[in-house]
């Protein structure tokens, strides 16, 4: 069991629109998988379902919670006009309430106040690359910007097929990890939505920066509906 765990947030400089496969041969789609689980209360008591991957325990749910651990509130920042303020913020895809979790913005992820629950933080960029490797991508691969398509990954993340994304082509999730991903979408700096929408693609969030000098953009992850990997 490890000391510090892992802690899974939807992004806001990312994207959330909803299709469901309604075509889909039960012959392929695979079990349940079987994982060590837990449970996460926030301080709302909102109630998340944890998975260990590995050594780290991740959220399998996407966070929903408008306080800080401190209890002092996150600013809501719905309207265009108000989100590229830089201030510490949370909101709504376009108001859709089909959206799996909220959506904040890298000030609200980096506040002193605390976003993750006590005895969580949220994933960095070696947290990340851990996952990685427990999916069985490469060292090579894992340092790699980019599409990274190596073992199918992403699609060991996202929630089984046919359930949660857009649409899935050729592509059937397994959610072998129990990481259960939903597609979330994303909001850009200037505030509009991503396109194509809310249910095609998801974005999470690393706590560390690019590095090189560049101090105000992090890494994140993005899975996408007709992709098998990780960007």
């Amino acid at each position: 069991m490890i000391t510090k765990r892992k802690f899974q947030i939807a992004s806001i400089t990312t994207m959330f629109i909803m299709f469901v496969c309604v075509s889909c041969e039960d012959d392929k789609i695979t079990p349940e998988p079987e994982n060590e689980t837990g449970v996460l209360v926030d301080i709302e008591n909102h109630s998340y379902k944890t998975v260990k991957i590995g050594d780290a325990w991740w959220m399998a749910e996407t966070l929903k919670v408008t306080k800080y651990r401190n209890g002092n509130p996150i600013n809501q920042s719905q309207s265009t006009s108000s989100w590229n303020t830089g201030l510490e913020a949370y909101c709504l895809y376009d108001n859709n309430q089909s959206a799996p979790g909220l959506l904040y913005n890298k000030a609200a992820v980096s506040s002193s106040n605390g976003l993750a629950p006590e005895g969580w933080h949220v994933a960095t960029e070696q947290d990340w690359q851990n996952l990685e490797r427990e999916l069985g991508m490469s060292n090579e691969n894992i340092d790699k910007l980019n599409w990274r398509d190596e073992g199918s990954c992403g699609e060991k993340l996202k929630i089984q097929a046919p359930a949660g994304w857009s649409r899935f082509g050729t592509l059937w999730p397994s959610n072998s990890t129990g990481f259960t991903a939903l597609a979330g979408g994303c909001r850009l700096g200037n505030g509009t939505w991503s396109n194509p929408g809310l249910f095609s693609t998801g974005f999470w969030w690393s706590s560390s920066y690019l590095g090189n000098g560049i101090t105000n953009t992090s890494y994140f992850r993005q899975l996408d509906y007709k992709k098998a990997g990780i960007f």
